[in-house]
């Protein structure tokens, strides 16, 4: 693991939890019950941030960004590298 993939895992920490207990372990925004597919599902719907943001008020607007913004780099770090 590089030093970008541990900063990408650790500001993901802070957004997103998994716990056995709450929805069966899926990924959820920390501290709360709604699903991160939930962001991804509704954009790739043609849903705006805010529309999303109304429709679920215990996701802040500052965790869903950063989440928008964190999840490429997550993903490159999951990838086999060269």
């Amino acid at each position: 693991m590089t030093y970008i993939d541990a900063i990408v895992l650790k500001d993901l920490g802070r957004i997103v939890t998994s716990d056995a207990n709450v929805l069966a372990g899926r990924p959820v925004f920390r501290g709360t019950r709604v699903p991160i597919e939930i962001l991804f599902d509704n954009l790739a719907d043609g849903m705006s941030l805010d529309e999303i943001l109304d429709e679920y008020p215990t996701i802040s607007r500052s965790d869903a960004v950063a989440l928008i913004q964190l999840i490429p780099a997550a993903i490159r770090s999951s990838s086999p590298h060269d």
